[in-house]
């Protein structure tokens, strides 16, 4: 396959490089200077406010940011029900540590599962709306008037002729009793909360202000890189250093975990190149063996064995494909997935006798705090991680096996802070993957061609089995079902089906599976939506008509709205064609529409998505444009060149040069729809990407008349006639 690319399309960057707001980070961090110090000092009204005498407005976030904007919207719901002026807003983290101490009032840490802001909407709302009551009173018992008869506006308290700044009154505010119960603003009603507000933290990313993981320093610092057994699994058996040690700048060699060697040194390229010179030993056992052939061989044999676990079930799938007028089949497969995040696994840490502190990018700062505590055997009261913003997440940073390598490095060197560095190399070959999964979906057509039964076989991976195994039910994995679940608010079924069947054959590789943005939405996504195409065909019949005989009314709504938008069934330019695809993740409803060129010689051009999504309630309308567009990003890396593939036991792809991701002059235009139905809190950053890899395989389809089954779409000849 072959990628046409323009270097026009830029207009999703455009958009979000607009800047504005502040950034003050995090509380509690050792080597403050005394101005920060004196400002830390400030009385909070709760927890979620801080209000200075200058009228400045520090709005605390739990969840991390990562590039999704959670931090911003955040931050204009808190606002919103403040009633303060947005343009002296500024922001801080709290720590996981303090959220302990304090019978975690910040609720929970963790970001992923686009539930940011889904999850955690009430509360912070509600943190907003006391801390505006307990300003108004301390105004009204000032002036000696009820405080019902005071208004605010921008942070401006108003009696009659009297006026008053919250920071005139925010020391007296906090020594009052927060109300029992508030009142939350309808919707309708937001100033802050709904406006495509320009994000907090964009000046320092563009002036190189911004401090991530990888840019951290501390006085004393040293720094070390890991070199892991190249099977996952296997184990160290031994090392040489002799060389090693007696290289420029070397500290310290040790071995940590039985599985990997370390070596620390007073820069990272002399850390890096000891290593190179370290030989190391292993033991691997069967798992050298291991190839994909023989990964792909195991999930093949599930496709048709006899047990499986039942996720969906409606009448008599087998029985009415049995008794059909036409059967239709089809086998897709979906490759392990990596990450690729622009910056490496890393973290900082420091160890004494009775104090763990870290210092790291992580999307769980309570499970980050959690390693640290186990790896130093530490009380986790005397430990402490501070949280910096992410240089990519897409759920890798949901896991802290780098925060436990760094403390375990550092509790060897006591009192000296030590930044562990992945390298590129290492990050890639010791990800937990995208599960590699595979389908083989069985349909039944009537005499007038309406679908009488469906059933889809999964087999594959199961990332509960390989990082939170407690979690799995009777040993099912539920969370492979995503997006194919009988109902719920999380990623139910869209389409009303008389029968059918969902099951899952588990086939777990050694290779560890992960949490990738998306999760198990996106493959099922490609699976349904791919021979939901192929039995539209099959019934001779529109692919949207065909959809909207099933789908249930959300699920239809924003199927059209897209299909709408894009002038779906209108007259396209001359070798033009349309794709969709529509699914329910993270509690939102999303579909998208690809408009796609394949030249005779098999050149794809990917011109535009256009993308409709409802979410329930928009927070930042702008903000969502970018995640769409960004989710199509990686949606897209994915389907086109996402592929990481097993030798021997060993990943092959080392980098960039052999696991491609998209770039700008490849990206198509984006359009998005908001159609916001005001009743539920869905997600954003996560639902749209599924949408985009079988929106263009159905393009490609009509394109080339050649099904597309197995991703990447580099593997495939997209040929016309080949």
């Amino acid at each position: 396959m072959t990628i046409q690319t323009s270097l026009g399309r830029r207009n999703f960057l455009v958009s979000s490089a607009a800047v504005a707001g502040g950034f003050s980070l995090g509380f509690h961090v050792p080597f403050l200077d005394d101005g920060e110090a004196n400002a830390q000092a400030v009385k909070e009204l709760n927890a979620w406010v801080v209000i200075h005498p200058d009228d400045k407005v520090v709005i605390r976030v739990a969840r991390s940011e990562m590039g999704q904007g959670t931090l911003t919207g955040l931050c204009q719901l808190v606002a919103e029900e403040l009633d303060c002026d947005w343009n002296k807003v500024t922001w801080e983290y709290p720590t996981p540590g303090e959220n302990l101490a304090r019978n975690r009032v910040w609720k929970n840490f963790s970001t992923g599962g686009s539930r940011g802001i889904r999850e955690s909407n009430q509360y912070v709302r509600e943190g907003g709306a006391m801390a505006r009551e307990m300003l108004i009173a301390a105004a009204a018992a000032q002036w000696k008037v009820p405080a019902s008869e005071c208004s605010v506006d921008k942070g401006v308290i108003t009696h009659k002729d009297k006026k008053l700044t919250y920071g005139a009154v925010a020391a007296a505010a906090a020594q009052l009793e927060p109300p029992k119960e508030v009142k939350l603003k309808d919707p309708k009603d937001w100033k802050i909360a709904g406006k495509p507000l320009k994000r907090l933290d964009t000046v320092d990313k563009v002036t190189g202000k911004q401090i991530y993981g990888m840019d951290y320093t501390m006085p004393g610092m040293l720094v070390a890189t890991v070199r892991a057994c190249p099977v996952i699994g296997g184990k160290l058996k031994s090392f040489d250093v002799a060389k090693a040690e007696k290289m420029p700048g070397v500290k310290k060699i040790l071995a940590i975990d039985g599985n990997a060697v370390v070596v620390v040194a007073d820069t990272y390229w002399h850390a890096q190149s000891a290593l190179a010179a370290v030989t190391s030993e292993w033991d691997v056992g069967e798992l050298g063996k291991v190839q994909q052939s023989t990964i792909e061989a195991m999930l093949k044999e599930g496709l048709d064995a006899n047990e499986a676990f039942v996720g969906n079930k409606a009448g008599d799938a087998k029985a009415a494909i049995a008794g059909a007028a036409k059967k239709v089949e089809a086998t897709y497969s979906f490759p392990y997935q990596h990450h690729v995040t622009m910056e490496p696994m890393n973290a900082t840490a420091r160890y004494t006798a009775d104090r763990c502190e870290v210092w790291c990018g992580t999307q769980n700062g309570e499970a980050a705090l959690a390693a640290a505590s186990e790896a130093s055997g530490l009380p986790v009261g005397k430990c402490e991680v501070y949280k910096l913003l992410l240089g990519g997440g897409f759920g890798r940073r949901g896991r802290s096996d780098y925060v436990r390598q760094a403390v375990l490095v550092a509790k060897e060197m006591p009192g000296t802070p030590i930044k562990l560095i992945w390298s590129r190399e290492e990050d890639m070959t010791h990800c937990q993957y995208h599960p590699i999964t595979m389908a083989k979906l069985t349909g039944g057509l009537d005499a007038q061609g309406n679908l009488v039964g469906l059933q889809i076989r999964l087999s594959g991976q199961s990332i509960l089995a390989s990082l939170l195994p407690q979690n799995l039910q009777n040993g099912m994995d539920p969370v492979v079902f995503q997006g194919l679940m009988q109902s719920g608010v999380e990623a139910a079924y869209g389409y009303e089906l008389p029968n059918l069947l969902v099951d899952h054959a588990m086939r777990n590789p050694h290779i560890t599976a992960g949490f990738w943005r998306g999760v198990n939405v996106n493959q099922n996504a490609v699976y349904m939506e791919c021979f939901m195409d192929e039995l539209a065909a099959a019934a001779g019949q529109d692919p949207l008509a065909f959809r909207l005989k099933y789908l249930k009314p959300k699920w239809a709504a924003v199927l059209k709205a897209a299909c709408d938008k894009a002038g779906y069934g209108k007259p396209l330019p001359e070798g033009h064609f349309h794709g969709i695809s529509q699914v329910m993740g993270y509690g939102s409803y999303v579909a998208g529409v690809a408009e796609v060129s394949v030249s005779p010689d098999g050149i794809l051009k990917i011109h535009k998505i256009t993308a409709a999504t409802n979410p329930g309630h928009v927070v930042n309308p702008a903000q969502i444009e970018r995640q769409v567009a960004g989710s199509f990003v990686y949606g897209l890396s994915a389907a086109l060149y996402g592929e990481i593939t097993v030798k021997d036991g060993v990943v092959e792809q080392t980098n960039f040069d052999s696991y491609n991701v998209m770039r700008i002059d490849e990206m198509p235009q984006v359009e998005t729809v908001l159609v916001p139905t005001h009743d539920f809190w869905g997600g954003v950053g996560e639902p749209t990407i599924a949408v985009a890899a079988p929106a263009v395989l159905n393009a490609i389809a009509k394109a080339t008349g050649k099904r597309v089954r197995n991703l990447p779409l580099m593997n495939q000849d997209l040929k016309k006639g080949a």
